[in-house]
């Protein structure tokens, strides 16, 4: 096998999905100043590097700044990722916050830490990208956080609802975007190994190894295993909802629903045992695999990249 072609397939697959998750859901125009938060993770990191590759070659102009926010965790290696981003000659902004100590001493020992942690680390987030004039907050979730967050929030909040790809910040001044929504975490963690990012391991929730959150990823990519083309069609189903075949009278009028006399191909066929399509083996397109579904093209594409990339 070539190392080196196939190391290139994977960077166009990135790109192209990445630059399509960004059309498809207008997460980056002309003008924006993305703040790409970089915890030292594999998908931070990817993040980061493919939005690097994108500005250089989508008709968009926009300005990335990194930011790393230092929650004080012992052993943390303060001086990685300033030389790191040094390195790579973009600007970036290392906010020092002791988080640490505040959810050690409140979440008692043995208790999951992500929920104050994450509350936290927003509220820190949110200052400095008003402070640094930032007008979309970049986060690494990916196409398997998205899902992990579906099932769980079905599970045991019974809730279907999972991580849009953009959305309005909690304070309502800032926009977040996921431009990684469609990249499998399969892909992200091949990219690191070619790239050899300097990955930051999390001590805090890193630890914490019967997390719900890791129960139901390890369910997903065991889906993704045995059943290809499973953990896709899920990503898929996402964006095509059908709300008068699911049970919420806020999103559909159940109860104003009447006979019209008029044919309608989405109606009901009560008396017929739904036809559900066969299993069928997955097969990869070259450099199609686990795309998402055609979006109708819009007006003016602005992350169309150039035959070469």
């Amino acid at each position: 096998m070539d190392v080196a072609f196939e190391n290139r397939k994977l960077e166009k697959r990135l790109c192209r999905l990445v630059g399509q998750a960004i059309d498809d859901y207008r997460m980056i125009e002309d003008g924006d100043r993305v703040m790409v938060c970089l915890s030292g993770g594999k998908d931070s990191h990817s993040l980061l590097d493919i939005l690097m590759r994108l500005q250089r070659r989508a008709p968009a102009r926009f300005e990335l700044i990194a930011v790393n926010l230092d929650q004080k965790q012992p052993g943390f290696p303060a001086e990685v990722l300033p030389n790191y981003l040094q390195g790579l000659g973009i600007p970036f902004h290392i906010e020092t916050q002791d988080t640490y100590s505040i959810v050690k001493q409140v979440i008692p020992e043995g208790k999951t830490m992500c929920s104050l942690c994450s509350r936290l680390r927003r509220g820190i987030l949110y200052r400095v990208a008003r402070e640094l004039g930032a007008t979309k907050i970049a986060l690494g979730h990916h196409r398997d956080d998205i899902l992990q967050t579906l099932l769980l929030n079905m599970f045991f909040g019974a809730k279907l609802k999972g991580m849009p790809p953009k959305l309005v910040s909690d304070n309502g001044e800032h926009v977040v975007i996921r431009p990684l929504a469609y990249v499998p975490e399969k892909d992200l963690i091949r990219w690191a190994q070619v790239r050899q990012f300097p990955i930051i391991p999390c001590t805090l929730c890193g630890s914490q190894d019967q997390l719900q959150r890791k129960q139901v990823g390890d369910l997903l990519r065991e889906w993704d295993r045995r059943f290809p083309g499973r953990v896709a069609n899920m990503l898929k189903a996402l964006q095509n909802v059908v709300p008068s075949h699911l049970m919420d009278r806020e999103l559909y009028d159940f109860v104003g629903v009447r006979a019209n006399g008029r044919p309608d191909a989405d109606g009901d066929h009560a008396f017929d045992a739904e036809e559900l399509p066969m299993p069928q083996p997955f097969v990869a397109t070259p450099d199609e695999d686990d795309a998402p579904p055609a979006a109708p093209a819009p007006e003016r594409r602005v992350f169309a990249l150039t035959p070469e990339g």
